[in-house]
Parts: C-alpha cells; sequence; structure tokens
C-alpha cells in the first residue's frame, strides 16, 4: 500500500539525520545529544524500552501538547481530518531531570520517561493532572482486509491513570441515558442515533482528543461477548448449555429448543430461526412505510440461569428492537420498544454473586426486528476508572492533551486544534417544522402558510426525503408530479417569512446520471452494488455511497447539488444517513468492507469519519459560491471537528417513548461536552408504536401520545435547536392540538416563550463563535465544585442564567430537582426562590417545563414575535433576579452574513450590582450594518414570589432610551 512506502523512506531519512541538542538543560547537567531531538514545535524522545520507539510531543498552545508514540522510527503520519491546527509558537524550555525529559510551557508541563517513554502531564503549580500508566501503552500489527487485498496497520490502546473522584464527559452523542461515563463502556461507531467524537473532558479540567478515526472503544477494550462465552447457562429445566427458548405463535407453543446464546443480531444471523419462524427484515416495502410487516403474533421467550466463577459488576447489552423485557433474578431491567429496522444497545449491569446460578428471563415481540444479548465480566479494580482509549486501526498513538481552568477553557482548546464553530444564521434558531415527509409542493408551503394564519411562530421548513422519482435516488431532481415548480415553492416559502431546507443525501442508484459521474472517476463505493443489496422503495433499488475522501469526488458531489438545485434558493441542507447507513443492519464486518476501499485507505481506517468529511465538502462549496450567506447544515452524524462546517447535529431516528426523551438530554449534554454547540432531536420522537399510527388511538392512548409530545416538544424549546419531526401521527402544532384547546394553548405558550428569550438565545448562539461557548451545558460546566452535580443526567444550563428540569415520566404533575450549591434560584413561571445545594420536589403542571433562573442573572427578553428577523429593533426588557451581582454582555449582529468574523457585530455589557442596587448598561461596544441606533430597555427586578413573572410586557420598574452611552439605572 502507498503509505507504507512513504513512510519507510521517511523512517530512513530520519535515522541518517543528527540528532539535535536541546536550548535548555536542567540545573547544572548538560544534556547528551542522544537523550532527545528537537523539533519544530517540540521533541523527539527514544525510550530505552516499551512499545514505541519514538514519543514525540508537540506544543500546540499554552495547555495543548500533541503526543505521538510509533513502533517504528517514523513519525510522518498521514494528515489529520479532524486536527486543522499547525503547532504552535508558544515558547517553551526543555530540561532533563533523572530519567525525565520535561517539556514546559507557562501553563503546561509534559514529561517523558526516558526509560518506558511514559507520559503524564502537570499544570503550571507543578501538580500531575493526567499521567499514563506504567505498561499502559499497547500497539500491536493488525492485518486489514478490503477489496484491495491486505494492509497492515496498528491496534492501539493507552491506558492513562484516574484519581477515584473523577468524571468524564464527551465522547459524542449516546443513547443510555449516562452523563459520567467513569467506569462505562463506550464504542465510537457511527450509527443511526450513536455518535463517537474521540473527545473525552474530564472534571479536573482537562481533555483528551484522540486522533484516531477508526472503531474506538472508551472504557473497556475488550468487546462484548455472546452469553456461553464466560457465563454457565442453564435451561429451565436445570440442563447445562442453554437456555430454553420457547417460540409462540398467537400465543401458540410452536417450537421449543435449548439455545446457547440469544442471538438475531444482524441480516446473518437471521439463519438460525427456526423452520416456519424466519424473520424478513431485509424485503422492501412500499414508500411511506418505513416499517416492516409480517411476524405478526410471534413472540420468543428465553429462560433458564446463569452463573459465574468472577463476582463483582457484570455488563451487559441488550441490542434489539421490537418490544424486549429482560429480568435477571426476577427484577425487570430493561422494558423497551425500538422500530424494527433501526435496534440498538440498551445497557445494565448487574453485581453477580460467584458460583450462584441466577435467573435469567427474555421476552420479545420482534415484529420483524433483531435481537442479540451480550456480556462482558467484570474488570480488575485498578482497571475499573482508569481513563482507556483503544482503537481498532491506525498507524500509531496520536493524542492531544488540552489543559484549562474550566471545562470551557478545554473545549475552546478542543476548537482551537479542529476549528472554530461556525456561527448558524440568526433563524436557525428559530422554530423548525418537518415530517416524515411532505408529499408535494403544496403540502410544503400551506404548512407555512397555515401557522402564519394561527400567529404561531415559525422560521424553518424542511423538504425532507423521496421528493425525487422513485428510481431515481441521487438525481437530485423533483418528481414534476408532486413539484411542479420547486422555484415557486421557494418562493412561497420566502415569501411567507420563512426559510426552507432540502435533504440530500451520499446515496445513489446506479441508473442516475451522478451516480454514473462519480463512478467515473473512482468515486463511489460498489460493493453494496455488487453484492446485490437493495433498499426498501417499491421494488427495491441497487444503491450505494460516493467516496468523499477522493477530492475530486467531494467536489463533484457538491456540484451535482449545485447544478440542480442552486437556482432554487434553498437556505441549507439536511445531510441524511451520513454514517454512511448502507443498511441499518449490516453486521460491522460487512459494513466496513461496502464502507470502501476509500481514496485514502480501507474503510476500517476511516470508519468514524464520513460524516465530517461529507459535511466539510458541502459547507466549503456553499460558502465558496455565496461567500457572505451563512451555511446551514443538518447532519444526522458527526465526527471531531464537525462545528467547524456550519452544522447542526440531530440525534436521529429516536423513538415516541418516555425513556427515549429522557435519554436526549444526556446526548445533547455531552454533545456540547464533546465541542458541538449546535445539537438537535425530533421532538415526539421519530418512529411510533403501532398503537399510536396504525389507527384510531384508545382514549388512553391518546391521552399518553399529547402528553408525551408536550412535555418533549417543551423540553425541544430550551435546546439549541428547536425542530419537531416524525413519523405519522402528523407533528404540526394544529395537528397535535385543535386550537382553543389547552393542549394547543400549552404548545402555543412554549413556542413563544422561544421567541420572547431569542435575545438571550441569540448572544449565546455568538458566544459559540467568538468565546468558543456551549449553549446547553452540562451543570458540572458551571458548577465544578459541586460534587452532587456531576451524574446528573436530567437537568441543565442553558446558556449562564437558566436552569432547565425537563418532565421525562408519564403522568409526573411534579419532579425532583436539585439546586446547585453556591446560589439562590427563581422559578422562572412563579418568582418562587430556592436555595442552592438541596434538592426538592417542586410543581411540574403539564402547561410548562420546570426552569430556574440563577440568582444574579440578567435575562433579556424581546417583543412578541412569529419569525426571528422581525422587529429586531423592539424594545428589549431586562429582568434582573436579585440576591447577587450579576453580568450579561447582550450580542447581536446582521444575523445572516459572516460579517461577524470581520469584527462587524456589538455588545452591549450589563452589569446588576447587588448591594448598591444599580444595573449599568455600559458603553456599546463594535456596530454591524443595519443596527438600530438606539435601543429601548424596560427594567425590573423579581426578588421572590411574583405572579406576572414571565409577563414580559407587564409594568417596568424603569424604560430607558439607550444611544449607546454608559446608563447607570437605579432601583427603585
Amino acid at each position: 500500500m502507498r503509505f507504507h512506502h512513504s513512510r519507510q523512506i521517511l523512517a530512513f531519512l530520519l535515522l541518517l539525520s543528527p540528532v539535535a541538542a536541546c536550548a535548555t538543560a536542567g540545573p547544572g547537567q548538560d544534556v547528551p545529544a542522544s537523550v532527545f531531538e528537537r523539533i519544530g514545535g517540540g521533541i523527539v524522545v527514544i525510550p530505552e524500552e516499551g512499545e514505541a520507539r519514538r514519543v514525540r510531543l508537540q506544543v500546540y498552545g499554552p495547555g495543548t501538547i500533541r503526543v505521538t508514540a510509533t513502533p517504528d522510527a517514523d513519525l510522518d503520519l498521514p494528515a489529520s481530518l479532524m486536527v486543522t491546527a499547525e503547532p504552535s509558537t508558544t515558547p517553551f524550555e526543555v530540561e532533563t531531570r533523572g530519567d525525565l525529559v520535561r517539556l514546559r510551557t507557562d501553563h503546561t508541563t509534559a514529561e517523558v520517561s526516558r526509560r518506558t517513554g511514559a507520559v503524564r502531564f502537570l499544570d503550571e503549580t507543578g501538580a500531575v493532572v493526567l499521567a499514563e500508566r506504567a505498561g499502559g501503552r499497547e500497539i500491536a500489527p493488525i492485518t486489514v482486509e478490503d477489496q484491495t487485498g491486505d494492509h497492515i496497520f496498528q491496534t492501539t490502546r493507552q491506558v492513562w491513570e484516574s484519581p477515584p473522584d473523577e468524571a468524564f464527559y464527551g465522547l459524542g452523542q449516546h443513547q443510555q441515558g449516562v452523563m459520567n461515563y467513569r467506569g462505562k463502556d463506550v464504542e465510537l461507531a457511527q450509527h443511526n442515533m450513536d455518535v463517537g467524537i474521540p473527545l473525552v473532558v474530564s472534571s479536573r479540567n482537562y481533555g483528551v482528543l484522540w486522533d484516531n478515526n477508526s472503531i474506538t472503544r472508551f472504557g473497556d477494550p475488550r468487546p462484548y461477548g455472546m452469553l456461553d462465552q464466560r457465563l454457565i447457562l442453564r435451561d429451565a429445566t436445570g440442563r447445562f448449555g442453554g437456555l430454553t427458548a420457547s417460540y409462540y405463535q398467537d400465543d401458540e407453543l410452536r417450537v421449543q429448543r435449548q439455545e446457547r446464546e440469544i442471538n438475531y443480531e444482524y441480516i446473518r444471523d437471521q439463519q438460525g430461526w427456526p423452520e416456519g419462524f424466519k424473520a424478513q427484515p431485509a424485503q422492501p416495502v412500499q414508500v411511506g412505510d418505513m416499517g416492516r410487516t409480517g411476524q405478526d403474533g410471534v413472540r420468543v421467550v428465553w429462560e433458564g440461569t446463569i452463573e459465574t466463577p468472577d463476582a463483582g459488576e457484570h455488563k451487559f447489552k441488550l441490542y434489539s428492537s421490537g418490544y424486549a423485557k429482560v429480568w435477571i433474578d426476577g427484577e425487570l431491567v430493561i422494558d423497551r420498544w425500538r422500530q424494527n429496522w433501526n435496534p440498538w444497545f440498551h445497557d445494565f449491569e448487574v453485581d453477580l454473586p460467584a458460583d450462584r446460578a441466577i435467573a435469567v428471563r427474555v421476552e420479545w415481540i420482534p415484529g420483524d426486528g433483531y435481537i442479540a444479548l451480550r456480556h462482558l465480566d467484570p474488570l480488575p479494580d485498578a482497571d475499573h476508572g482508569a481513563l482507556s482509549m483503544w482503537s481498532e486501526v491506525g498507524h500509531a498513538i496520536d493524542y492531544y492533551y488540552i489543559g484549562g481552568d474550566s471545562l470551557d477553557a478545554v473545549i475552546a482548546g478542543y476548537r482551537g486544534l479542529t476549528g472554530k464553530a461556525t456561527l448558524l444564521p440568526r433563524w436557525a434558531y428559530g422554530f423548525w417544522q418537518s415530517r416524515q415527509r411532505y408529499n408535494t409542493q403544496a403540502e410544503v408551503v400551506d404548512t407555512v402558510r397555515r401557522y402564519r394564519e394561527l400567529g404561531l411562530p415559525i422560521d424553518n421548513v424542511v423538504q425532507d426525503w423521496f421528493y425525487w422519482p422513485e428510481d431515481a435516488w441521487g438525481s437530485h431532481a423533483f418528481d414534476p408530479a408532486r413539484f411542479p415548480d420547486p422555484g415557486q415553492m421557494v418562493r412561497d416559502v420566502h415569501a411567507l417569512d420563512a426559510n426552507i431546507i432540502l435533504s440530500v443525501w451520499p446515496k445513489f442508484y446506479p441508473t442516475t446520471e451522478h451516480y454514473r459521474q462519480l463512478d467515473a472517476i473512482g468515486g463511489m463505493y460498489t460493493r453494496n452494488v455488487e453484492m446485490g443489496a437493495r433498499d426498501w422503495l417499491g421494488p427495491g433499488y441497487a444503491n450505494s455511497f460516493y467516496d468523499p475522501y477522493l477530492p475530486a469526488a467531494r467536489a463533484l458531489y457538491w456540484k451535482q447539488i449545485s447544478d440542480s438545485m442552486g437556482a432554487f434558493d434553498f437556505d441549507g441542507w439536511w445531510l441524511d444517513s451520513v454514517e454512511p447507513d448502507m443498511h441499518s443492519n449490516l453486521d460491522i464486518a460487512e459494513r466496513t468492507l461496502r464502507m470502501g476501499p476509500t481514496a485514502i485507505g480501507p474503510g476500517a481506517l476511516v470508519f468514524n469519519s464520513y460524516p465530517l468529511v461529507n459535511a466539510e465538502g458541502v459547507y466549503q462549496g456553499f460558502r465558496a459560491e455565496q461567500p457572505d450567506t451563512r451555511t446551514y447544515i443538518l447532519t444526522r452524524s458527526a465526527w471531531g471537528g464537525l462545528q467547524r462546517t456550519g452544522s447542526v447535529l440531530w440525534s436521529g431516528d429516536v423513538v415516541a417513548r418516555w425513556d427515549d426523551l429522557r435519554e436526549q438530554i444526556s446526548a445533547g449534554l455531552n454533545t456540547g461536552l464533546s465541542g458541538l454547540p449546535n445539537w438537535t432531536h425530533d421532538i415526539g420522537g421519530f418512529s411510533v408504536e403501532a398503537r399510536y399510527s396504525a389507527g384510531p388511538m384508545t382514549p388512553e392512548d391518546k391521552a399518553e401520545w399529547d402528553e408525551l409530545n408536550l412535555r418533549w416538544f417543551q423540553f425541544g424549546a430550551i435546546t439549541p435547536v428547536f425542530r419537531s419531526h416524525g413519523e405519522f401521527p402528523l407533528r404540526e402544532v394544529y395537528n397535535l392540538a385543535a386550537p382553543g384547546t389547552p393542549l394547543y394553548d400549552a404548545l402555543a405558550a412554549q413556542m413563544r416563550l422561544r421567541y420572547r428569550l431569542m435575545p438571550y438565545i441569540y448572544t449565546l448562539a455568538g458566544d459559540t463563535w467568538h468565546r468558543d461557548g456551549t449553549i446547553m451545558r452540562g451543570l458540572v460546566m458551571d458548577f465544578p465544585g459541586d460534587a452532587a452535580v456531576r451524574d446528573i443526567n436530567d437537568q441543565y444550563m442553558f446558556g449562564p442564567a437558566l436552569m432547565a428540569a425537563p418532565v421525562h415520566v408519564y403522568g409526573a404533575r411534579s419532579r425532583s430537582v436539585y439546586f446547585p450549591a453556591g446560589t439562590d434560584w427563581y422559578d422562572l413561571h412563579t418568582g418562587a426562590r430556592h436555595s442552592g445545594g438541596r434538592r426538592e420536589t417542586v410543581d411540574a403542571p403539564l402547561e410548562r417545563i420546570p426552569l430556574f433562573v440563577r440568582a444574579g442573572a440578567i435575562l433579556p427578553t424581546g417583543p412578541e414575535i412569529t419569525h426571528t428577523a422581525e422587529k429586531l429593533d423592539g424594545p428589549i426588557t431586562l429582568t434582573i433576579y436579585a440576591g447577587a451581582d450579576g453580568r450579561f454582555e447582550l450580542y447581536d449582529d446582521a444575523g445572516t452574513t459572516y460579517g461577524y468574523e470581520r469584527g462587524e457585530f456589538a455588545r452591549i455589557p450589563l452589569l446588576w450590582d447587588q448591594s448598591a442596587g444599580v444595573l449599568t448598561l455600559g458603553d456599546r461596544a463594535g456596530a454591524y450594518p443595519g443596527m438600530p441606533a438606539s435601543r429601548t430597555f424596560r427594567i425590573r427586578w423579581i426578588d421572590g414570589e411574583t405572579p406576572t413573572a414571565t409577563d414580559f410586557d407587564g409594568p417596568a420598574s424603569r424604560t430607558v432610551e439607550y444611544v449607546g452611552h454608559a446608563m447607570r439605572i437605579t432601583r427603585p
């Protein structure tokens, strides 16, 4: 393979090059030239022992150090897909002390053992922050096979020591409801709903960006195995060797046999069904039916006992779709449903005693779905909480240590490496309406028109997939029978003061001209077609995905979109299925083969990075054509650096259940802690159970459906991007509830609250670029000294002022809320005051989400509007929540251009002095085209129960005209 040839030449040249002595020695020491080599931006150490022949440290900033450890002398690695930064000019010194070579900046010291090559990091006080474990580096050759032959790469692992009180966050967006990943196992392998980003951040204020694009595991590096691999199984009669598997048809037992594993995990595993029960998961279905048909009345039950010689915490993963329940020792531990074509994992742990049989029972109603139950033995105690990263395929161990004095500083360091978070257009922070899917041009326009007629706020509508002729996926062409004039559709939406984005996939039918063009330059993955794979439309069509790693293919992909759609003036692009998802139910080995060979190596080498490279091509292409129009991209997957592409990540095809609503909270929080500030989710859940969609609902089901949508809608309004989407039932507010009903009024009130908060929200948005801010914030970011917040997975800060506590339990009209220590809190709706540092049960009436405001906060709200471009010069109400000093800087810019990158923006500093009772409006800093010369500020104070707490148009304590110069307003 060409990589190896170039690496060998460079390795030979490196061995011939002279070794340079460092400029700075330790006190009273002469540094021998053989100790290390000084290179541009860092040093190279040659360890005496261990698996790495070279350890390189490079300075990327005062607190950011790159560590590269290679099994040979070659340090010339392929260019990073995630990291765009180069080694910095930050001054550093090097010295030796005994066994250690020390590289020191003003903020961080990295020490390398000359004997073992192990690295540790110290802060400016000399305290150790992070240290590689002795013997914790593993590098081993691995052979990777793809269509072009065998290739030799490295499997890598690094383990760092971790104190017992350390907490870990980030790692992307995962659907397990976990906030703190200490002691947890996370596999980074892109999938619909599950998004890996190889950044882990610590409560000790550092981050590790693991620069490897292959399948990666945080935590235990061992793969989970089937039950029989490490457990002793007995069936329901006590016989060794497996569990009793009972197959029912319409509650009649048809087949019963012993099975040593529960495994219908992938398409390949479906051959294991008993005769007469074989699933049909891969059959095409008619357009609009995203489910599968067949297998009605089928139920499978596995029961028996499990036993282990190893006492301790055993980990299990249930991979399932359809309805699945698991009981361990009589306790129900899993009760889930997922749409049949989109199974996923549900993790649970069980503390098992040694050498005692424990009852297990699994019930499954498959609905043509998939299932597998996997298990992992306990780790040794020393490894249980360690920080560990393992990758399947790579060239070397390559990671970046990012130190800071806060988690915000760590996120800023990550973006310094991988790119700043591009500021989205203002309209992106308004309300989004879509569905799966609008079938005609008229449906799209009429949706926006109906919102306008009802006076409900809306900024955006989305045309989802299948606007093209049935047999022309990838043509980027509208079906003229349903969309006779796409340009007029866009103009009609714009005339209604709204925006429209369009779904474009990296998927092509071989019959399209676009496929042929890409294939002609070597820009298509062909194995999917060669294997005879068919998708789910109509009779099923051959299809595959393009190779974005080939620059010419990436450029052609955008050109095809632009040539086909550019004249219509769409406002942004929905990049769906970018994992890429050739089929949701392929096993990983086959999926990897179908994702390559790529232009830069086997699919296994770049497994996780497709969504980044794809989005970057679209972003760069759009921006090159419209250099001063902010790009908007909605994408279903991500990778490190996605924030630089003007993209919003959404959480995929989650389902309409309460557990899934709860899991979106921590999924969004850890996305923010992975450096991506713009995140969204399908309000109400994308796929729904038949009890909601197959016909008229029962009164009981209708009540639950209404409440689930309202609670999810309330949560969605307090997330970075507010977006309603899903399968039938229709999700437009006026379809969820009739105007004039309490449900409609509650939905409308939540929308109006979101729009009243727009001055606050847009300031948070501006801060994502200007100050590397994070909008949706884990409590640990703002209250690092309060250990009680570290594991809280269902509360969060929305900017610096607001704390949200979404309701995610059916029928709940109250919920437990922890109020972080160090401040008092106000109920946004009532003004009721709560002391920090304790947990309380608070009211959670159906019509509103529990929202709390930090004492000292200055909360700006705007006039009532129906879209974000309305009343941009309107009055601003400043509500000061008394009890502590506070500050806020109100941000604004033109809203749709890249002028903010050129310095075209303004800030108004606001300062509240609690003891003096004075609010100061500081001198306005900066300007932008179209900026109002003056602003009306209405000022009010909250310091206790206030019936009019959210009446932002109610009487103000003071009203002032602000013309850009400092003003002091004393509280009456």
